[in-house]
């Protein structure tokens, strides 16, 4: 009985439990993964997931879907390359051609994009003003 005071969530709502995601979910939307890189997965999918908790103070509100798609989507950025740790330009030269290179998240950060960060509905800006004659707030 007083275990339900301190829960901030309806009752006969249906929260998703973390981790969002599994292996499996990441491989459907990604490739076949190695068994090294499945460990690896598995402990950013469980990061990700708190991560999400921990930036957007309504998770709950989210979809499973959404939940899975995004926890998928932050784990595929960080470990698409995981052998350039710091590495934010790189340029070759051989027999007069040149190759350079910009990676996006060299150092495999979790993080969320703007839309991402939309989906959850965390950071929701709204306009509003304040009076100066009298200090009262409008929306």
């Amino acid at each position: 009985m007083g275990d339900d005071i301190d829960t901030p969530v309806d009752p006969g709502m249906q929260v998703p439990s973390p981790p969002f995601a599994l292996v499996a979910d990441l491989e459907k939307r990604w490739h076949t993964l190695s068994d090294a890189e499945k460990l690896t997965a598995e402990t950013l999918i469980e990061d990700a997931s708190d991560k999400i908790m921990t930036d957007c103070p309504r998770w709950t509100e989210a979809s499973e879907a959404t939940l899975r798609r995004i926890t998928c989507q932050m784990v595929k950025r960080a470990m698409l390359n995981p052998d350039m740790a710091g590495v934010s330009q790189g340029t070759q030269t051989a027999n007069g051609f040149t190759e350079s290179l910009s990676y996006s998240n060299p150092d495999g950060d979790l993080y969320l994009t703007a839309q991402e960060r939309r989906s959850l509905g965390c950071g929701v800006q709204r306009m509003w003003s304040i009076d100066l004659a009298n200090g009262e707030t409008s929306l």
